[in-house]
């Protein structure tokens, strides 16, 4: 029988969710108490812990308990009654298992909370009562933002300070929600708490009568565990190559979004080589399916060079792939950020060489306000651009946080300089003049010279509303051999035919993604490109499936005399 409960409650237990948050604020905000108090209430407190907490000569609590010393556990915190280092506890109750990352509330620790929050999929944000929003509030709940938190608790402590006053409340609620909405973060969540005494942390308290909401560990149980994998596109990056026998070749890593099956069509990057998924092996047998975050085996069905630092990833959904990236950047180093100095990258599983190109902004926490420095210092916040030596493949970090991260390293003394999320290739400003370069002189290689090495002529495709027909079409030609460029997402719709016209002069054929199949515009580019060379379509002439209106591009250029049908026939490109 005792067995069987044995049995019943460890498969509970492991089926349960586990739930990640982290807590900040300012210095002395409660937040170890807090946590001492969470752990102390939900029966997570050993009792050999206890009693050496009873009987240690540090209690700066009015009770017999210091719940502080139950989180913070160096010698220095104790003794100064601050969180130096990220703290991570564990407990659990009937319906959710946590992780609690207890961060540190100094501006000299903001690197700590960066690295406490960058797993958590809720954050605690503690306000003290008698002091409001301050600017280490403002600064971690910018970073909560940053890092792409989907759940927000702004936890106002120390209420029995000021009488569990709702006037206090209910102005620091207005301050906090006028900074956030300035923030992409969620709505986020206010509850009166007092950390010492526990009100409203594990109970609702009868000394806030005016709050109707969820005590807060209520809210921990009930918040919305938001899936932070994405299953949409697969991303294995090759951590190891394994060669046990001549029979078996396969690919380890870990799946960092999307699903696999056996079967599936597979790229590998950089190469560009396809082929199909033989099996999923692991080690306690091959499987049908497998998803984030398992780590797994592939084997392909065909041998291709593959080693570590390679992607493998769904043709149907391509990464970015380049070697000039934006991150934003949390500096976590004594020694400032320089400018064009040579520094290691760490991304998925590869490590290449980088420089920071420039320093596009420096985010000032308190006011959003934005400056462009020549250098960042320790727990500055900048945009930066940074140029790699070998390209990267990566999606922006709101979409897929395994492979839109990054560190920074020393290549020196190999320590880590910054934590990085890569963003959204940026849109040219509206005030970068592209026209002058436009009004270039010929150069010394000829129409005709261009033709005879490429094989094709070239044009400007210029496609309405299908932004992923764009890159299928772009992916068909490549591999036919042509010299061909995309334009989608990064350029303005009104600098598509500057940019195409450019691409034009040098032999490429230019695929362009617009919103518009304006007459106007189409007259425009049209100009811009020349007689002949532009291209357009509309959604309703080609088929919905992307391999259909693809196939029926290509066979225009060829009837048009843009492609030679013959040099494609071989299939070996041109």
């Amino acid at each position: 029988m005792a067995a069987e409960t044995i049995d019943d409650f460890l498969r509970r237990h492991e089926s349960s969710e586990l739930l990640r948050f982290t807590t900040a604020g300012s210095v002395d905000d409660g937040k170890s108490t807090l946590i001492g108090r969470l752990l102390y209430d939900t029966k997570g407190v050993y009792e050999d812990q206890l009693a050496s907490i009873k009987s240690s000569r540090i209690n700066r609590s009015t009770g017999s308990i210091d719940f502080s010393l139950l989180t913070d556990g160096l010698k220095a915190e104790r003794e100064q009654g601050i969180t130096i280092d990220v703290a991570y506890r564990y407990f659990a109750t009937a319906k959710r298992k946590f992780i609690i990352a207890d961060t540190p509330g100094h501006e000299q620790y903001t690197r700590n909370m960066a690295t406490g929050a960058s797993t958590a999929t809720l954050a605690i944000v503690l306000i003290d009562a008698r002091k409001g929003v301050l600017p280490q509030s403002r600064r971690h709940a910018y970073i909560s933002s940053l890092l792409g938190i989907p759940n927000l608790v702004v936890a106002v402590n120390k209420m029995d300070l000021v009488d569990f006053s709702q006037e206090v409340f209910e102005q620091i609620r207005r301050d906090f929600t006028a900074f956030a909405a300035q923030l992409d973060l969620p709505d986020p969540v206010f509850i009166p708490i007092s950390a010492l005494d526990g009100d409203n942390v594990v109970s609702n308290s009868p000394r806030t009568s005016w709050y109707n909401g969820p005590n807060l560990l209520h809210h921990l149980e009930t918040a919305p565990i938001s899936v932070v994998h994405n299953y949409e596109d697969f991303r294995l990056a090759v951590q190891y190559v394994i060669r046990p026998d001549l029979d078996f070749r396969g690919y380890a890593g870990q799946i960092a979004s999307g699903a696999i099956r056996p079967g599936a069509p597979v790229m590998v990057l950089p190469s560009g080589r396809t082929s199909k998924v033989k099996s999923i092996a692991t080690f306690d047998g091959n499987l049908d399916v497998a998803f984030p975050p398992m780590s797994i085996t592939l084997t392909l069905e065909d041998e291709l060079d593959i080693s570590r630092g390679d992607m493998l990833v769904d043709p149907a959904g391509m990464p970015h792939v380049s070697r000039r990236v934006e991150a934003a950047l949390v500096w976590m180093n004594q020694e400032p950020l320089e400018l064009n100095r040579p520094y290691l990258l760490k991304h998925t599983t590869q490590q290449i060489g980088v420089t920071v190109t420039a320093i596009e902004a420096r985010i000032d926490v308190n006011t959003l306000a934005q400056d462009q420095p020549e250098r960042l210092q320790l727990n500055e916040i900048g945009i930066v651009s940074l140029e790699t030596t070998k390209p990267l493949f990566y999606d922006p970090y709101t979409s897929n946080r395994a492979t839109g991260s990054l560190i920074l390293i020393d290549p020196t003394t190999n320590a880590t300089l910054a934590a990085g999320m890569l963003r959204h290739r940026r849109t040219l400003p509206a005030t970068q003049a592209i026209a002058p370069l436009l009004n270039f002189e010929a150069g010394r290689l000829t129409p005709a010279e261009r033709y005879a090495r490429a094989g094709h002529l070239p044009a400007t495709v210029w496609l309405t509303a299908r932004a992923e027909l764009v890159w299928s079409l772009e992916r068909k030609l490549f591999e036919r051999g042509c010299l061909v460029q995309a334009i989608a997402d990064d350029v303005e719709s009104h600098r598509l035919p500057e940019v195409a016209r450019i691409l034009n002069s040098a032999g490429l054929i230019a695929i362009c993604s617009s919103g518009s199949n304006d007459a106007a515009d189409l007259g425009r580019a049209e100009e811009l490109v020349g007689s002949g060379k532009l291209f357009a379509y509309n959604p309703s002439d080609l088929s919905p499936k992307d391999d259909d209106a693809c196939n029926r591009i290509i066979r225009d250029l060829e009837k048009r005399g843009i492609l030679t049908p013959a040099d494609f026939a071989s299939g070996e490109g041109i």
